[in-house]
């Protein structure tokens, strides 16, 4: 048999601690923070020698044994001690983790921090699962999180992504929404101002995509009122240009307003997989005569 590592070692004492009587003079609240501690090396040891799953587990042995003491700042400590690890391969775990850190630190009405550690599940959600409904759901979570607190800016980043999301999803009503609501915070600001062009832009791109120019239209002439710089500005005519070769069924100069925008202001994945889709739009539709 080969001999035990020094974190098996340890993770012998820390369970042998939390499952002892303990004697006459020690209190369960000792016992518990003593194994507590015990279990935190035991998991830091595993660390070392890179067994991450050994890892996250002995950290939520830990978290455990902090919440038999009421510790509840170290509670949700260890617990996303025990995310970090188990986020090296084992993704479903570090949500479970997660989510027991975000109900201890909602209790203690750290929601700036729950904030954090609800966009990490949403990363999660996104990278390793490619679950978008739920990624969506935990980026909105964190965004209201986010506002509450003030962060406005980084409330705005979690529902920008949320937006992209629905429209990954087709649901472009609600992208639009979330957009829109970016958009707006965006306006209060001479430091964000410069970007309610490009939140207008893909609000604009959702519209057609529910094939539907006299939204898209109206819409055009709202963010116009809402800031009248937009209508001059190279995301607004590229819209009104698209627009029109939607309404023409002109695939030839929707193609050539896509070119000429992209000429000056490259296109991200998210529009280009956009601005495919409702170019097969055009095709699929029967010219109207």
């Amino acid at each position: 048999m080969p001999p035990k590592s020094p974190a098996q070692i340890l993770l012998d004492k820390a369970d042998k601690k939390a499952n002892s009587s303990g004697g006459w003079f020690t209190s369960s609240t000792t016992k518990f923070e003593e194994a507590g501690d015990l279990y935190q090396q035991a998991a830091n040891s595993f660390k070392l020698e890179k067994l991450f799953k050994e890892a996250g587990d002995a950290f939520a042995r830990e978290a455990e044994c902090r919440e038999k003491c009421k510790e509840t700042n170290e509670a949700s400590n260890a617990w996303w001690n025990a995310a970090k690890a188990y986020k090296r391969g084992f993704p479903d775990l570090a949500i479970q983790a997660l989510t027991q850190t975000i109900v201890h630190l909602t209790q203690a009405g750290r929601f700036r921090q729950a904030a954090d550690r609800e966009k990490e599940i949403g990363q999660i959600y996104l990278q390793e699962s490619n679950d978008l409904r739920r990624a969506c759901e935990s980026y909105v979570r964190a965004g209201d999180w986010y506002a509450q607190e003030d962060a406005t800016a980084t409330a705005n980043g979690c529902y920008k992504d949320a937006a992209d999301l629905h429209a990954d999803l087709d649901e472009y009503p609600q992208a639009i929404a979330r957009y829109e609501q970016v958009a707006d915070h965006s306006l209060t600001s001479a430091l964000t101002k410069y970007s309610v062009k490009e939140y207008w832009l893909k609000a604009g791109l959702c519209a057609l995509a529910m094939n539907d120019t006299v939204t898209a239209r109206r819409n055009m002439a709202k963010y116009g009122n809402q800031d009248a710089t937009f209508p001059s500005t190279r995301e607004a005519k590229f819209l009104t240009a698209l627009i029109e070769a939607v309404e023409a069924g002109d695939q030839e100069s929707f193609t050539g307003a896509v070119v000429e925008f992209d000429q000056v202001t490259k296109l991200d994945n998210w529009k280009t997989a956009m601005l495919l889709k409702l170019k097969r739009g055009i095709q699929e539709e029967p010219l109207l005569t």
